[in-house]
């Protein structure tokens, strides 16, 4: 990957959008943000970025059933999803691996190590599963 990253932030709370959003800028990403679930597909259908960040609560839509429909079209079903929550429960990391996220990033983020882990998880791409 000789360009920065793409990543799209799905993420409805403002706050959390923009430490996120500057944070990457800072060190060169490129950014996308959405603040639905709905929003952000039609953004990864059109830009396909190299990696989503994808908040699980989200008004309408959550972020587990637009990680499925992601999965679903043939344009975004190789971008990495990686969960961006602030759930840390075991039974809430199981679901998120159950659905078949590719990682997870807990907040608030660590911003001296977010970069570095959104950067791995985009150039290692999707898990195999």
């Amino acid at each position: 990957m000789t360009e920065q990253p793409l990543v799209l932030i799905v993420e409805d709370n403002e706050r959390n959008l923009k430490l996120a959003r500057d944070v990457l800028q800072v060190k060169g990403f490129r950014t996308l943000s959405a603040a639905t679930a709905e929003d952000g597909i039609v953004l990864a259908r059109r830009e396909r970025p190299d990696v989503v960040l994808m908040d699980i609560q989200l008004p309408g839509m959550d972020g587990i059933a637009a990680l499925k429909a992601l999965r679903a079209s043939g344009d975004t079903s190789a971008i990495p999803v990686i969960a961006f929550t602030a759930s840390v429960m075991k039974e809430d990391r199981d679901r998120f691996d159950a659905a078949g996220f590719d990682g997870r990033i807990l907040k608030p983020i660590d911003i001296r190590t977010f970069p570095d882990e959104v950067r791995a998880l985009a150039t290692r791409g999707r898990r195999a599963r």
